[in-house]
C-alpha cells in the first residue's frame, strides 16, 4: 500500500495482478489523438469483442464529467482500500489493475476479460462498493480501451487533463504511489509497462514542450513574479501571511526553489506550526508582523481577515529599518491584507491578486500551444506502446516453436551421439541428422503451404512464403 499527498487530498495507488504471465494478444486499432469525453454516451451499446481475450481498460470519473458532490463519494480512502482492491479482484473478469484516486479524480486502470456484460458488471461492483445509485453514476463515467486506455493514462501523467493544465504535481504524486505499490504486491506486466512508459512519455512532455514553463495557479505565479525580480530565491527571506492552501502551495514551491528562510504569520499559531513543520518555517503570530516585517525581502500574504494586516505606516517603518532595500510585496487576498497606499512608497514593489491573474492569462495561452506539441508526443508514444504490446500476442507462440525445435534438435542429436557411441561411422551420422533435422523442421509449414495449394487460397500462399523468407 501507498499513499501521497496532491494539495491535501490523499492519493493511492495499489498494483495487483492475478494472472501469471502475458495474456494472448492479437491486432488493436491505433486511435493516436486527443482524448475527449462523451458523459452522455450510452457505455452500455452492443460492442464488437475480437478473439483476443483481455485487454487493458480505463474507467473513472473526474472534475470534467462530475461534481465535487459525486467525486466525493467516488473515492477510495486509503484505510478502505486495501479492501477494495480484494473485492474488485473478486470479480472473475479482472486480472489485474491499477486503482488511482487523487484530487480531481478516481480512475481504476484494469487487465481485464472480455465479455459482452463487462461495463455493466464494473459500473454493478463500484455502485455496490460505495452504496450509489447506478444511473447517477453512469451517467459520469467514462471508458476507455487499449489505444484509448493507454492514451488517457500518458494524458493525465502529463498534466494535458488536469484542471490546471499542465500541473507539474500529477506526475510525482503518481510516479510516489506507482513506486510505493511495487513493495509487497504482484505484478500485472502490462500495466506495470503501461505506467512505466508514461511516465517517460510525461518526462519527455516536460523536457520538450513548455506545457509548464508558465505559472497558471495564483500560488505558483507568486512564486514565479518572486523568481523572475530575485535572481536567486536560497539567500532571501521570505515572509507568508496565513497558512490556508493557497499559502501551502506558495510554501511548497518556494522550498522547491531552494528558499532556506521562511516565515509564517497566522493568526492560529497551531495551524501554521503544521505547515512550518513541512517546509522549516519558523512560526510567527499576525500580532509579531510590525516587528518582524523587516526581516523580509518578500512578502507573500493570503488571509480570510476583513481588514488590511499590512498598513502604509507599517511598511515605511520596515523600509527605513532596512534602509530602503527593496520589498516585494504579492497580495492575494480577498479583501486585500495590503493597503494600497503600500504601492507609492519607494522600494516598495506591491502586486495584487489581478496583477497576478494577468500573469496566468497570458502564460495560460503559452501552455495551450504547448499543449498542442505534448498532444503530438502523447500519439506517438502510445503509437509505439501500441506496437509493443500488440507484438506480446506473438510471444507465447515465439515461445512454443521455439521449444518444438529445440525438442526436436534435442532427440535428433541425442539418436546421434548413441549412434557415435556405438561405432557408427561419423560421416553417416551427421549426414542422417542433418537430413532427418531439416525433414522434421520443414514439415509442417510443408503441409501448410500444400494445403494452401490445394485450397487454391493464394492469399495464404503468399504468407506463408513471405513468413518462411521465401520473397
Amino acid at each position: 500500500m501507498l499513499a501521497g499527498v496532491c494539495q491535501g487530498v490523499y492519493v493511492q495507488v495499489i498494483l495487483i495482478d492475478k494472472s501469471p504471465s502475458y495474456s494472448a494478444r492479437g491486432s488493436s486499432l491505433l486511435l493516436p489523438g486527443r482524448i475527449l469525453y462523451d458523459a452522455t454516451r450510452n457505455p452500455y451499446q452492443h460492442r464488437y469483442y475480437s478473439d483476443r481475450s483481455m485487454t487493458l481498460l480505463a474507467l473513472g470519473i473526474n472534475h470534467k464529467t462530475a461534481p465535487v458532490s459525486l467525486r466525493e463519494r467516488v473515492t477510495f480512502s486509503p484505510d478502505t482500500l486495501d479492501q477494495a482492491l480484494g473485492s474488485l479482484l473478486e470479480q472473475p473478469m479482472v486480472q489485474g489493475g491499477v486503482v488511482l484516486s487523487t484530487c480531481n479524480r478516481t480512475e481504476l486502470y484494469l487487465s481485464v476479460e472480455q465479455q459482452e456484460n463487462l461495463h455493466e458488471r464494473l459500473v454493478r461492483w463500484l455502485c455496490e462498493y460505495h452504496n450509489l445509485n447506478e444511473e447517477e453514476v453512469r451517467k459520469s463515467l467514462y471508458w476507455h480501451h487499449d489505444n484509448d486506455a493507454v492514451s488517457h493514462l500518458m494524458r493525465v501523467a502529463s498534466g494535458l487533463d488536469s484542471l490546471v493544465l499542465g500541473e507539474p504535481q500529477i506526475l510525482g504524486q503518481v510516479k510516489k504511489a506507482f513506486a510505493d505499490s511495487q513493495k509487497g504486491h504482484s505484478r500485472s506486466s502490462e500495466l506495470e509497462r503501461m505506467f512505466q512508459k508514461s511516465f517517460s512519455v510525461a518526462k519527455r512532455v516536460r523536457t520538450e514542450t513548455d506545457i509548464g514553463a508558465s505559472a497558471v495557479s495564483v500560488a505558483f505565479a507568486a512564486c514565479t513574479l518572486a523568481r523572475q525580480i530575485f535572481e536567486s530565491l536560497s539567500s532571501v527571506t521570505v515572509l507568508l501571511v496565513g497558512a490556508g492552501e493557497t499559502i501551502e502551495l506558495v510554501a511548497r514551491h518556494l522550498r522547491e526553489h531552494k528558499v532556506e528562510k521562511m516565515i509564517i504569520a497566522n493568526r492560529t499559531r497551531e495551524r501554521a506550526q503544521v505547515l512550518a513543520d513541512e517546509v522549516g518555517a519558523e512560526v510567527i503570530s499576525l500580532s509579531d508582523i510590525d516587528q518582524r516585517l523587516a526581516d523580509a525581502d518578500i512578502i507573500i500574504s493570503s488571509t480570510a481577515s476583513p481588514l488590511p494586516i499590512i498598513g502604509k505606516g507599517m511598511m515605511e517603518r520596515a523600509l527605513k529599518a532596512r534602509r530602503n532595500q527593496p520589498m516585494l510585496l504579492v497580495d492575494i487576498a480577498v479583501p486585500r491584507d495590503v493597503e494600497p497606499e503600500v504601492g507609492k512608497l519607494a522600494n516598495a514593489y506591491l502586486y495584487s491578486v489581478d496583477d497576478l491573474q494577468a500573469i496566468i492569462q497570458s502564460n495560460l495561452a503559452q501552455r495551450k500551444a504547448a499543449a498542442v506539441e505534448a498532444e503530438t508526443i502523447v500519439a506517438q508514444e502510445c503509437s509505439e506502446f501500441m506496437a509493443w504490446l500488440r507484438a506480446q500476442s506473438a510471444s507465447e507462440t515465439i515461445r512454443e516453436y521455439r521449444s518444438q525445435a529445440e525438442q526436436v534438435r534435442d532427440d535428433l542429436a541425442a539418436k546421434a551421439l548413441a549412434a557415435l557411441q556405438q561405432g557408427g561411422d561419423a560421416e553417416s551420422v551427421l549426414q542422417d541428422l542433418a537430413w532427418k533435422l531439416t525433414n522434421r523442421l520443414i514439415h509442417a509449414p510443408t503441409k501448410s503451404l500444400t494445403q494452401a495449394a490445394r485450397d487454391g487460397d493464394d492469399e495464404r500462399l503468399q504468407i506463408l512464403r513471405n513468413s518462411l523468407g521465401l520473397d
